[in-house]
C-alpha cells in the first residue's frame, strides 16, 4: 500500500472560543505573508457540520473543519509524498501539528485557541488508493499503529477503526492523557 492523499485532523480544545468566520481574515493574512504557498480561502461557514473555512494551497488544503460537529484543523495532502509509508505519515502529522501551532500563535487568536494533541483522525482521501476493504484495512492498520507509537510516545492510546465499506479508510487515535503540540512534534523527531 502506497499511502497518499492523507488527511489528518486535530481537534480544538475550546470549540466555540473563536467564531468560525474569524479564520477568514487569519487565512487571508497567511496568503499575504507567503510567496505563493497559499492561494485562496473558501468560506463554508453557512454549512452545518461542514468543511468550515478552507485555505487553498498547492500541496494541501488546510481548514478549520466542523465535520461531525467537532471543530478542528484538517490538513488534506494533495501532492504526492515520497519516502516510506512511515515517513509519509510522520510528514502529514508534522504538517498538521505545525499548522495548529501556527494558528495558536497567530496574534488575533493568541490565548483564545488551543488544539489537543491527544486525539487525531487520519484517513486516506482517495477511495481508489485506500479502499475500505479487509485487505487495505489490514495494511493501513499496521502503518497507522506504528506511526501512532511514534506520535504518542510513551502515552497509552487507543485506535478506533472505521470498517464500514462506504466510509473512507480512516482511524481515530486517542489518549486519555493530555499533551500539547510541542510534545507531539518532539515525538515525531
Amino acid at each position: 500500500m502506497d499511502l497518499q492523499k492523507l488527511s489528518v485532523k486535530f481537534f480544538v480544545e475550546q470549540p466555540h472560543s473563536v467564531p468560525l468566520t474569524d479564520f477568514i481574515d487569519v487565512f487571508h493574512g497567511w496568503i499575504q505573508r507567503t510567496d505563493g504557498i497559499y492561494h485562496d480561502v473558501a468560506d463554508y461557514s453557512h454549512m452545518h457540520a461542514g468543511p468550515g473555512i478552507v485555505l487553498i494551497a498547492q500541496d494541501a488544503h488546510v481548514s478549520i473543519d466542523e465535520a461531525d460537529n467537532r471543530r478542528g484543523l484538517l490538513y488534506s495532502q494533495k501532492s504526492r509524498l515520497d519516502g516510506s509509508n512511515q515517513e509519509k505519515l510522520r510528514a502529514a502529522f508534522r504538517s498538521t501539528l505545525e499548522h495548529c501551532r501556527k494558528l495558536e500563535e497567530e496574534p488575533a487568536l493568541r490565548g483564545k485557541l488551543r488544539f489537543a494533541a491527544n486525539e487525531v483522525v487520519i484517513s486516506i482521501n482517495d477511495r481508489l488508493l485506500g479502499e475500505n476493504s479487509p485487505a487495505s484495512s489490514e495494511q493501513f492498520r499496521v502503518e497507522v499503529a506504528a506511526a501512532a507509537n511514534r506520535l504518542f510516545g510513551n502515552v497509552a492510546y487507543t485506535i478506533e477503526w472505521d470498517d464500514h465499506p462506504r466510509q473512507r479508510l480512516n482511524a481515530r487515535i486517542k489518549s486519555n492523557l493530555a499533551f500539547n503540540m510541542c510534545q507531539a512534534l518532539n515525538n515525531l523527531q
